[in-house]
């Protein structure tokens, strides 16, 4: 095939034409320049073995690892440390104040609790888990000397109430009491016994905390705030007299524990758990009277009741069945390794008389007076039908000692009143202060004797 023909043509000798013509139905050539894709473009498929399957690892020529990816290891990295700071924050806030917001009321509901911090003052075998490590009671002090007294009042022929009518009656005697002392505080409870403002409470809820408010609820539920003074404590017997600047508040009417008998109605009014439950009403039943504790190496000699009794409770009123005030909750039995329920105690009125009044006058406790005599429990019948209790063992340089008392004696007469029981005995004894003079009378070798016992302070 030619692609194209030459002809010449010489119209002159010294010239020659060359004339180019394309030959006809010629396909035109298209040229194309191929080269292999660059190894970074190129995608290698393995080669199959015999078998069908992929070609196997080469020992001697392993696959090339793959570049690490150095941004991206370091971004995760430090997204998982920023987490896990923020859970540690987050553990350490929720372990200081619980499920609220700053400046917020438990459960986060604003207006409640606004100017103190919250947690849930759980308690453990005896006395609140959370408390401050200085215990002591720096409230601003209110002057002692007052002319208040606690006051008890037999019940006689009271009717019985019901349960409606004893809350109504009690509850609006029935006070908030709120310590706080920097990062720490406390709820409890507090009962009102004079109209103008003393309030009565368990020490352990001010100890450790410099300030104390008093939430009192009136009549239509509208809650007054007040700050607090103490007028005197005393931590063993774990009493504490407050005072508010208040005038014609309801005050409790006081009853006598002494009266009390196994089986008895008994309820409580407090604050389990925190401010949100105030003035919550439990009830049960006295399970027993004069039971000894021990509490933080203190005996004490407490009513027990099968009321629920929870923290924030301490402080609060135990009522008879005729809305009289008859106890002061302050200790919950718990264990860390068992359930147990319906174990409250509460300070009888007729042990906490003495030492409430001590407090209001004196700002302590006084020295309590001994008898320096230990008696049989048993009553005994003399042969004219007197009843005494035969004096086992007299100390010698105390009181009876000095008084002419001897082991073997009975005891009819004490300051006045025949002694009938050795619960009468103690009662007796609770009214006496240290360098009283009270008449005795025992009967010995068939004949009554007359002595003076000066009551001299318990060593």
């Amino acid at each position: 095939m030619e692609p194209f023909g030459i002809e010449f043509d010489a119209p002159s000798a010294d010239e020659i034409v060359l004339t180019y013509r394309q030959a006809e139905d010629v396909e035109p050539v298209t040229l194309r320049y191929e080269r292999p894709l660059p190894a970074c473009m190129r995608r290698e498929e393995p080669e199959l073995s015999w078998d069908g399957g992929r070609e196997r690892d080469n020992p001697l020529n392993p696959p090339e690892k793959p570049k690490a990816h150095w941004g991206v290891r370091l971004y995760v990295g430090f997204s998982l440390l920023l987490i896990v700071c923020c859970l540690g924050v987050g553990i350490w806030y929720v372990t200081q104040y619980g499920w609220t917001v700053p400046g917020a009321s438990p459960g986060g509901r604003p207006g409640v609790w606004d100017d103190m911090p919250y947690w849930d003052d759980g308690e453990y075998y005896y006395w609140d888990e959370e408390e401050p490590e200085d215990a002591d009671v720096s409230l601003p002090t209110y002057p002692t000397g007052g002319d208040v007294r606690l006051d008890l009042h037999s019940a006689g022929d009271l009717p019985e109430l019901t349960i409606q009518e004893i809350y109504e009656r009690v509850t609006p005697s029935v006070v908030t009491v709120l310590g706080q002392e920097e990062m720490y505080a406390s709820v409890g409870t507090g009962v009102i016994f004079s109209e103008d403002g003393y309030i009565l409470t368990n020490c352990h809820v001010i100890a450790g905390y410099s300030s104390c408010t008093v939430w009192v609820t009136g009549a239509y539920g509208v809650v007054q705030r007040y700050e607090a003074r103490v007028v005197g404590y005393d931590r063993d017997m774990d009493l504490a007299v407050l005072k508010i600047e208040a005038q014609g508040l309801p005050a409790a009417e006081f009853g006598v524990s002494d009266d009390l008998q196994v089986g008895d109605p008994v309820y409580a009014i407090g604050n389990p758990l925190g401010v949100e439950l105030r003035n919550t009403l439990t009830d049960g039943i006295v399970s027993a009277i004069n039971r000894d504790v021990e509490v933080d190496g203190v005996t004490m000699t407490l009513i027990q009741t099968s009321a629920a009794l929870n923290s924030g409770n301490s402080g609060g009123p135990l009522i008879n069945q005729y809305g009289q005030v008859i106890g002061i909750n302050t200790i919950k039995m718990m264990s860390r390794y068992d359930t147990i329920e319906g174990l409250g105690f509460a300070i009888p009125t007729s042990l906490a008389i003495r030492w409430v009044n001590d407090l209001i006058q004196f700002g302590q406790l006084q020295p309590q007076p001994v008898l320096g005599v230990t008696v049989n429990r048993v009553p005994e019948t003399m042969p004219d039908g007197t009843v005494g209790l035969y004096l086992e063992e007299v100390a010698e340089g105390l009181s009876g000692d000095r008084a002419g008392l001897c082991a073997g004696d009975y005891l009819v007469a004490f300051n006045g009143e025949p002694v009938v029981s050795y619960e009468q005995l103690l009662s007796l004894r609770r009214r006496l202060y240290v360098g009283d003079e009270v008449p005795v009378r025992v009967w010995r070798d068939g004949e009554y004797l007359d002595c003076v016992m000066i009551m001299m302070e318990e060593s």
